[in-house]
This record gives structure tokens, sequence and C-alpha cells, in this order.
């Protein structure tokens, strides 16, 4: 008489954990320029670069803002509060949020966004290249309020191979 099999995971596990390593190698680096579409935006920051860093599933996260027209680089860290989200103007379906980093040349991005805030956060659309771009700059001041403080809206320009020479500070 034959005994049953129980059946064997060792293949479906081996397969898992073979595409978890190899996942990191199908996460790519891209920088994808835009132009500012408005006047405040031409002010305050005319054109940008951005790092993103694409994951195995297509989810993108901002690394880095270069100026693609004047000096600066400023790094992003992904994720902030919801009082910052719950700030933005009626209507806004932004929804990805990164504080600025305060470091280097993201101070003086944070205080040109949002002058006299302790912390400063961008909270912008699900980033795709050829699409238009939308950022708003959320601070949060020394007395705990968080405010909206600029809308920053900008087209296409086009995407890079590398990312362009960091030589100063933001505009």
């Amino acid at each position: 008489m034959r005994r049953p099999t129980r059946p064997s995971f060792s293949l479906p596990l081996g397969l898992a954990a073979a595409i978890l390593i190899a996942a990191p190698a199908h996460a790519d680096t891209r920088f994808l320029s835009y132009n500012a579409s408005d006047r405040i935006t031409q002010a305050l920051t005319k054109g940008i670069t951005l790092e993103v860093r694409r994951g195995l599933f297509g989810a993108v996260q901002v690394e880095r803002l270069f100026s693609t027209t004047a000096r600066g680089t400023a790094g992003f860290t992904r994720g902030g509060p919801d009082a910052a989200r719950r700030v933005l103007p009626d209507g806004a379906p932004e929804n990805d949020i990164y504080a600025v980093n305060q470091d280097g040349d993201g101070r003086g991005l944070a205080r040109a966004l949002c002058p006299g805030a302790d912390e400063v956060w961008l909270i912008m659309n699900r980033v795709r290249a050829p699409r238009p771009l939308t950022m708003h700059a959320v601070g949060r001041w020394s007395d705990g309020a968080y405010r909206h403080c600029v809308t920053l809206s900008y087209e296409w320009r086009g995407e890079w191979a590398a990312a362009p020479a960091a030589r100063g500070s933001v505009d």
C-alpha cells in the first residue's frame, strides 16, 4: 500500500527567495526634468530635475531635487505627518509626502519655500513621465501650526541618463 505524500514547499519557497534576492537588482534610478509652468514656480525654483528610484513593482520614490537652471540639490526623506496633508487647498489630490532634509542645500530650499518654518514637507502627485507635476510646500512653525506655503506647478521636460552637476545652493 502506497502512503500519501506531503506537498513539497521547497520549490515555492526557493522561488520566492530568488525573487526577493533579485528585487534590488530591478530597482533603477532615473532623472526626470520639469520646467516651471507658472510665475510663482518660476520665481521660486525655475526648472528642477528629480532623482527618482523605481522599485520592482513600479513604485516611485523621490530621492533628491536638483536645480536645473542654477546650482544646488536637496535631499528628501519619504513620509511625514498627516497634519501636513490636512492643510492642503480644498480639492488638492496630491498625497505623496516627503520631508525636505535640512542638511546642505535643503535648508536653502526649505527657507525659500516656507520662510520661517522649522520643518518643511513637499506633497506631490505621483511622479510619472511624461506627465505634469504639482508640489505643495507645507511648513510647521515653532507654535506647532502647519501651514500651506506655496503650490508649485511644473510641465514635463525630459529624462536624463545622469544627474546634473551640483555646484552650490538651490536658488
